[in-house]
């Protein structure tokens, strides 16, 4: 009897770490200060959520870690376009089959006129369901930005920011409060000339530094290329990623990103006296 108690205490045990294992790789990637580091070790994290996730596939939170994954690698570390668009694919995929194992009748939501997504959002769900809503739509996020030659890829912008808008609805300051830099990077994709509305991606922006207490690096970085550069405004380009470059990177959960922000924001100071001459 001792035996078979020893058994299921040691099986339970190693359920528990399996089950924690992606949360806290992430969380370790997340604080790394060497984004090389990551870069090459990357790899093998997915191949082992991929392992996972054929093992376990109807697990919603090996699904979500492995859609982050993809999604984070496909943005900042493929080697070309084609990389980056079946990294991205990946990623949309594996968030597609949380969503639906969360709430099949989310997956139909997301998929029917865009005119019932705000309306569905709000009557079926609530602050409960924000992780998988907000994972679903940085992946959709990415996956977009990976196929912006496609046009029925940049049809769906409209869905992409009615979802995080309900996410920052519920909480403004979801995830480090990176939820408004999608939010003003959505919002600063035109000019006022051609109907755009930047002074609103402008404001999540702001947000989003106020939010984070100007931790988060990232967010002062494409706040200089998506606001600063469309309107031309050098000055508050040069400053922003002047304090980027000055700023201790060092947050919990933020350290990693916010060392890509300060390379980043490097290349971009050094290009500024040629883009805005």
């Amino acid at each position: 009897m001792k035996r078979i108690t020893l058994l299921a205490l040691c099986l339970a045990l190693s359920a528990c770490s399996v089950t924690r294992l992606p949360d806290n790789l992430s969380r370790a990637m997340l604080n790394q200060d060497d984004p090389e580091v990551v870069a090459a070790g990357a790899p093998a994290y997915l191949l082992m959520l991929d392992a996972l996730i054929l093992t376990y596939p109807e697990n919603e939170r090996f699904l979500l870690a492995g859609a982050q994954l993809y999604g984070a690698y496909a943005g900042v570390f493929a080697q070309d376009e084609d990389q980056a668009k079946s990294m991205a694919d990946k990623a949309m995929g594996y968030a597609r089959r949380a969503l639906c194992e969360h709430d099949i009748d989310a997956c139909e939501l997301m998929d029917g006129p865009a005119d019932d997504l705000a309306p569905g959002l709000k009557r079926h769900y609530t602050e409960d369901d924000l992780d998988i809503f907000y994972a679903y739509g940085a992946a959709w996020a990415g996956w977009v930005q990976a196929n912006t030659g496609d046009w029925n890829a940049i049809a769906q912008v409209g869905k992409v920011k009615t979802l995080m808008s309900w996410v920052a609805d519920y909480d403004p300051a979801y995830d480090n409060a990176t939820v408004q830099v999608y939010l003003g990077v959505l919002e600063s994709q035109l000019p006022p000339s051609v109907g755009g509305k930047p002074e609103i991606g402008q404001a999540h922006f702001e947000k989003a530094i106020e939010l984070s207490n100007d931790q988060h690096l990232m967010a002062k970085v494409l706040y200089a290329k998506q606001y600063a550069r469309l309107m031309f405004e050098q000055e508050l380009h040069d400053r922003l990623l002047q304090e980027v470059l000055d700023a201790d990177p060092y947050a919990e959960s933020l350290t990693l990103i916010n060392r890509l922000a300060q390379r980043q924001a490097a290349m971009l100071l050094a290009e500024s006296a040629d883009y805005f001459e």
